[in-house]
């Protein structure tokens, strides 16, 4: 995810502190990773620096000046543009995974343990998920769909890849 665009894009609905960019974004996006106070404000700066926002107010109080962002007309062409920009598929040719199968192989280990190993991992995992969708809002629900989608493709994966040990034992030479 692009945090500078993300918070770009919160920006086209008015002018907002680092705070509250922080509070939205994390309220939106951030369930499972909220971003560090420095990460908004480290992004702020740069893209003030490439005149994507600029400073609309600073207040004085009790703490530090606070800085007001707007997004400006090159920072809502650049939101436009990368929104409209497909995201490149993630087709995992180099899984983790399937290295671990592949050096069970070679090292005589039980390459069956292993994925048998994951599949409960990716199982519970499943679980916890389902439980979050059905608590959760809609934005919670689907991003579950998401990771749910993606976690049954791998138990997919695990059930081909454990019915094809013997040949991939053989096809590597194990």
């Amino acid at each position: 995810m692009s945090i500078g665009h993300t918070l770009l894009g919160l920006l086209e609905s008015g002018p907002r502190h680092g705070y509250d960019l922080k509070r939205a974004f994390d309220d939106k996006f951030g369930h499972d990773r909220p971003l560090h106070y420095g990460q908004v404000y480290a992004t702020m700066s740069r893209l003030l620096k490439n005149g994507l926002v600029e400073v609309d107010a600073v207040e004085s109080g009790a703490g530090p000046e606070r800085k007001r962002y707007a997004i400006t007309e090159a920072g809502i062409t650049d939101v436009a543009a990368w929104l409209a920009t497909p995201e490149k598929p993630e087709p995992y040719l180099q899984s983790t995974l399937y290295t671990k199968v592949v050096l069970a192989l070679l090292t005589g280990r039980d390459a069956g343990d292993l994925l048998d190993t994951q599949r409960a991992e990716h199982l519970r995992l499943m679980r916890a998920l389902t439980a979050r969708k059905r608590q959760g809002d809609l934005a919670d629900q689907l991003i579950c769909d998401h990771a749910l989608f993606h976690l049954e493709a791998d138990l997919r994966w695990l059930e081909l890849t454990a019915a094809r040990l013997g040949a991939l034992g053989k096809a590597v030479g194990a």
